[in-house]
C-alpha cells in the first residue's frame, strides 16, 4: 500500500444475518486528508465505520489501517491500534456520571501511562481547543447540544490519533453550532496531522470542510469526488442527493403488493 494512503478497503463485503450491507466496497483514504462518506439512511455507512474502528468482521474483503490488516488482528491487537484512533459518536455519547474533565480524560487514563498532573495539561489543552476550557467541571447534562458535541470531539482527539472517524457530527445541531463544529473538524485534523472520515447527512456544510466523498447507495459506491465535482456533477444519484430532491434513483416506499392486491387480495378478481 502507497505511503500516502492511511486506510484501503477492498472488495469489502458485511452481512447481517445472511442479509448483504455491504457488497464490494472499494476506498483508499489519503493521509491527512478529510474524507465524507454519504448516502441514505440504512445504507451501510455506520457498518463501513465499525468494520474500518475493527468492531465487525467483514464477511468479505480487506479493511487495512496503515499497515495493518484490521480485520486479522486479535483482541490484543485491536485494543493497542485503537490507541492511534478517535471516534465521535453520533450525539456525541459522553458519560453522563462523568464532568467535561473526566470524558475526555478517559481515553488517556484507559490508554496512556501519565501522572495525573500531565493529564491535567492534556485536557485542559484539548477543551481550551474546542473552546470549552472553562467548563471542565460542568456534567453533561449541564452542557446545550453543541457544547456537548464539541466535548466529544475534545475526548475523540485526546490521544492525537492519527485517524479520527465521524458518525453523523452535525445531526441534531442548530446552524451556528453545525458550522462550529464543521471548522473544528476541518482545523483539528489540520493542525493534528490526522486522517478524517466522517459519516454524515448534512452536503451543506460538508461540501465546505472536505477533500473527498464518497457516496454509498445499497452497500455499493456509487459516485465519488472532490466537493467541486460533486457541486458540478450530473449523476441522477448525486443530483437528488445533493439537492434533496424526492424523485430520482433512490426510492423512500419500501416495496409492498399493489394496493388493490394488498385490501381486496381475491375478491378483486371474483
Amino acid at each position: 500500500m502507497s505511503d500516502d494512503i492511511l486506510v484501503d478497503i477492498q472488495d469489502l463485503h458485511f452481512n447481517y444475518d445472511g442479509r448483504p450491507v455491504l457488497q464490494g466496497i472499494n476506498m483508499k483514504i489519503p493521509r491527512g486528508k478529510v474524507v465524507a462518506i454519504m448516502g441514505g439512511s440504512g445504507c451501510g455507512k455506520t457498518t463501513l465505520l465499525r468494520c474500518i474502528g475493527g468492531q465487525l468482521r467483514p464477511t468479505g474483503g480487506m479493511v487495512r489501517l496503515a499497515d495493518q490488516r484490521v480485520s486479522e488482528m486479535s483482541h490484543d491487537e485491536l485494543y493497542r491500534l485503537r490507541r492511534k484512533m478517535g471516534m465521535l459518536f453520533q450525539f456525541g455519547a459522553l458519560f453522563t456520571d462523568m464532568t467535561v474533565f473526566d470524558n475526555v480524560a478517559f481515553p488517556l487514563r484507559e490508554h496512556a501511562d501519565l501522572s495525573e498532573e500531565m493529564i491535567r495539561d492534556l485536557v485542559l489543552m484539548k477543551l481550551e481547543a474546542v473552546g470549552l476550557r472553562g467548563a471542565h467541571a460542568l456534567m453533561p447534562g449541564e452542557l446545550s447540544g453543541g457544547m456537548a458535541r464539541r466535548v466529544a470531539l475534545a475526548r475523540a482527539v485526546a490521544l492525537d490519533p492519527m485517524l479520527v472517524m465521524y458518525d453523523e457530527p452535525f445531526a441534531g445541531l442548530d446552524p451556528i453550532a453545525l458550522g462550529v463544529i464543521g471548522q473544528l473538524i476541518r482545523k483539528l485534523n489540520d493542525a493534528l496531522g490526522a486522517t478524517s472520515i466522517m459519516v454524515t447527512h448534512d452536503v451543506h456544510e460538508s461540501l465546505m470542510i472536505v477533500d473527498y466523498i464518497y457516496f454509498v447507495s445499497q452497500g455499493r459506491i456509487v459516485a465519488k469526488g472532490t466537493p467541486d465535482e460533486i457541486r458540478g456533477s450530473t449523476d441522477p444519484f448525486v443530483h437528488q442527493f445533493v439537492h434533496a430532491e424526492v424523485a430520482g434513483p433512490v426510492r423512500f416506499d419500501y416495496p409492498a403488493p399493489t394496493i388493490v392486491r394488498e385490501f381486496l387480495g381475491s375478491r378483486a378478481h371474483g
